[in-house]
C-alpha cells in the first residue's frame, strides 16, 4: 500500500486524523541501509496508520569540522533517494543548500527542505518555491518564531509550493538547545507546523568537533510538542545510531519509535479533539 503524501493536500493537514511523520537517517550512507531503514519505518507507520515521508541528506554542508564526513553528494544521493521512493512507493524529503540544487533535486524529492542555518537565504527560498511541489523550512536556532513568516513569504515569491515550518530548538547560550512550546503555536498561525525532536536534543559541537546529544529526552519532548499541537513530527532514525557518520548521539532506533508511537498517537487524538480542530 502506498502511503498518502500529506503535502498533496496542504490545506487539509490541520484537519487530518493524525500527525504525519518525517523520518530517516541523518545522512545517506548506502542503498541497502537506506532501503532497510525506510522499509522498517514504512511498516511501523502503516501498522499505526501514520502518513510517512522518508528523509535523509545527500550532503551535510554545515558540519562542525571541515574534516567530518558529509555524505555521498548530490548525484549518488539522489540515486539512492529515487530507489527508496520507487521501490517502496513513499514520498522522500532532502535538503538543498544552494539555488543550483533546487531544480535537479525537485525532480526526485517530493519535498525540498531548507536547513535551519539557511532559513534566511532569500535566493534559496525563492528557488525552492519555484521548483518544489512542497517545501519544509527548518526554523533557525537563532530565529524568533514570528520572523519565520518572512521565510514563508520568500518561498511564496518563487511559486505556490506547499510550505511547512519546522521547530528544532533555540540556542540557549553555547551548545545547548531548548524547546519553546510557544513557537509551535506562533508559527502555526502562518503554516502547518512540524516538530523536530531529535535535533532539539543536540549539543552542537559538544563532542570535540562533532555534535553531541541526549536521545533519551526525545520521547519527553515529543509528548510536550504533541500536547501543544503539531501537524507533523520529524525524527532522525537509524538502525545503529552510534555508527552513523552524523548526529549519532541524537538519533533514535526504529524500536524506540515503535515503543512510543502508540502513546503519541493517543495523545494527539485527545489534543486534536480539544485544541486543534
Amino acid at each position: 500500500m502506498k502511503l498518502k503524501n500529506p503535502f498533496e493536500h496542504i490545506n487539509d493537514i490541520k484537519n487530518e486524523e493524525s500527525f504525519f511523520l518525517i523520518a530517516g537517517p541523518c545522512v545517506l550512507e548506502s542503498d541497502s541501509l537506506s532501503l532497510d531503514i525506510a522499509a522498517r519505518l514504512k511498516e511501523i507507520c502503516e501498522r499505526y496508520q501514520v502518513p510517512f515521508i522518508f528523509k535523509s541528506s545527500f550532503d551535510k554542508a554545515n558540519r562542525t569540522s571541515g574534516l567530518s564526513p558529509r555524505g555521498p553528494g548530490m548525484h549518488k544521493g539522489l540515486a539512492i533517494l529515487k530507489k527508496v521512493r520507487d521501490s517502496l512507493h513513499i514520498p522522500v524529503l532532502t535538503d538543498i543548500h544552494d539555488t543550483s540544487q533546487a531544480e535537479p533535486v525537485s525532480e526526485v524529492a517530493d519535498i525540498l527542505q531548507i536547513p535551519a542555518f539557511l532559513c534566511r537565504q532569500t535566493d534559496l527560498l525563492i528557488a525552492a518555491g519555484r521548483y518544489g511541489n512542497a517545501v519544509n523550512i527548518k526554523k533557525g536556532q537563532f530565529m524568533s518564531p514570528e520572523d519565520m513568516k518572512y521565510a514563508l513569504e520568500k518561498v511564496n515569491m518563487g511559486g505556490d509550493a506547499a510550505v511547512t515550518l519546522t521547530e528544532r530548538g533555540t540556542f540557549m547560550g553555547y551548545r545547548n538547545l531548548v524547546l519553546d512550546l510557544r513557537s509551535l503555536a506562533i508559527m502555526r498561525n502562518f503554516a502547518p507546523v512540524v516538530f523536530d525532536a531529535t535535533h532539539s536534543v543536540q549539543s552542537p559541537g559538544g563532542l570535540s568537533g562533532i555534535s553531541g546529544g541526549n536521545r533519551e529526552f526525545v520521547p519527553l519532548l515529543v509528548r510536550g510538542a504533541i500536547a501543544a499541537g503539531i501537524d507533523g513530527l520529524f525524527l532522525e532514525v537509524h538502525t545503529d545510531p552510534d555508527s552513523s557518520p552524523s548526529d549519532a548521539a541524537s538519533m533514535i532506533t526504529p524500536e524506540i519509535l515503535e515503543q512510543h508511537l502508540p502513546g503519541w498517537i493517543e495523545l494527539d487524538k485527545v489534543v486534536r479533539e480539544q485544541v486543534i480542530t
